[in-house]
């Protein structure tokens, strides 16, 4: 869960109304005043690929689910400014319980981490009580404290094959990255039924047509796409891995069949490249995830002015929770990642 600490009545309503009611100068340079707060109170930006490009290029550490759960194991930083979604900055705290963590927008949060409700899900582990739960790293805190062992797209073959062979294994909450470890690790996992709503929405038919139109484009996925787009693919990776790819392959274009905001630095480390945002099913932008781009520069500056909204979970929740993220980050340290 996420709620805020008891401040002044002003404060909270900074926090009920999101910010949204607060007058900001618009000639306010907003760079400048985040740079000047995050030295006056030792802040550390930690930023996910998908956010707004501005807010990347501020950010001290921009990655992938692992990659900050990394580096927020390891700051030495007072305020941990999270530009993400929920569940990222739960996990920062989870790994920071002294410290004091914050979020740009409250609302900023995940389609799969609702997907899995908690107290659904214990009814579900109920009944395979000799499973090890393996839990993407996307779901909420609560949900943590139900499993053993937590990975990312990153390393979640390196945690399936750390499972003893002759123990089943529940995988949740995401049912495609579910289905496509099974085909990499050959293991029979028990999926929970939740998917990412940006992920699912891509365009088997548009995508075919958008290769035919660029003959020379390779398509490269993200494992939370349903199977009939990862077919397609060329290559299928983390975040981090594609973008990875396509700096060091060969190709010259490509169509990237994930969230958008990684379009940014993929064209930061390669500009002599192409990127085409795999089309969706409709004509909305649903390959932007709306969460993510909840978060701006005036969230963000205006919640490192007050230090609202900030994460804090119930002392149980940290102690029975963040065994599953350290077993998650020995298993990444012994693979080299």
């Amino acid at each position: 869960m996420i709620t805020t600490m008891p401040l002044a009545e002003a404060k909270k309503n900074l926090e009920r109304k999101g910010f949204l009611a607060l007058d900001v100068d618009p000639d306010l340079d907003f760079e400048h005043e985040i740079d000047r707060l995050k030295k006056e109170k030792n802040a550390i930006i930690l930023a996910h690929y998908y956010v707004d490009s501005e807010i990347q290029d501020i950010a001290d550490y921009i990655g992938d689910s692992l990659g900050l759960a990394q580096t927020a194991a390891k700051t030495e930083a007072d305020l941990i400014v999270f530009a993400g979604v929920h569940f990222m900055a739960e996990t920062a705290k989870m790994l920071n319980p002294e410290k004091k963590v914050i979020l740009p927008d409250l609302k900023a949060g995940c389609s799969l981490a609702d997907s899995c409700p908690p107290h659904l899900f214990k009814k579900f582990k109920d009944r395979y009580p000799d499973h090890v739960v393996v839990s993407y790293i996307n779901c909420t805190a609560e949900l943590k404290t139900l499993t053993d062992i937590c990975c990312t797209s990153s390393n979640a073959v390196h945690v399936i094959n750390s499972v003893p062979e002759d123990r089943g294994i529940i995988f949740a909450p995401d049912k495609n990255l579910g289905t496509y470890l099974q085909k990499k690790t050959g293991r029979d996992l028990i999926l929970w039924n939740g998917t990412c709503m940006v992920h699912e929405i891509f365009s088997a038919e548009k995508i075919t047509k958008a290769m035919v139109r660029n003959p020379d484009a390779e398509l490269i996925a993200h494992p939370e796409c349903e199977e009939h787009i990862l077919q397609k693919a060329h290559f299928i990776g983390s975040t981090s891995q594609l973008l990875r790819y396509t700096h060091e392959s060969d190709t010259q274009k490509f169509i990237v069949a994930t969230e958008s905001g990684i379009i940014h630095q993929m064209e930061l480390k390669s500009p002599d490249k192409d990127f085409i945002p795999a089309p969706p099913n409709n004509t909305c932008a649903c390959n932007d995830c709306p969460h993510m781009k909840r978060n701006t520069m005036e969230k963000l500056y205006l919640c490192m002015e007050y230090e609202l909204p900030e994460v804090i979970l119930d002392q149980w929740v940290i102690d029975k929770g963040v065994a599953c993220i350290d077993r998650m980050l020995e298993i990444s340290a012994r693979a080299g990642l």
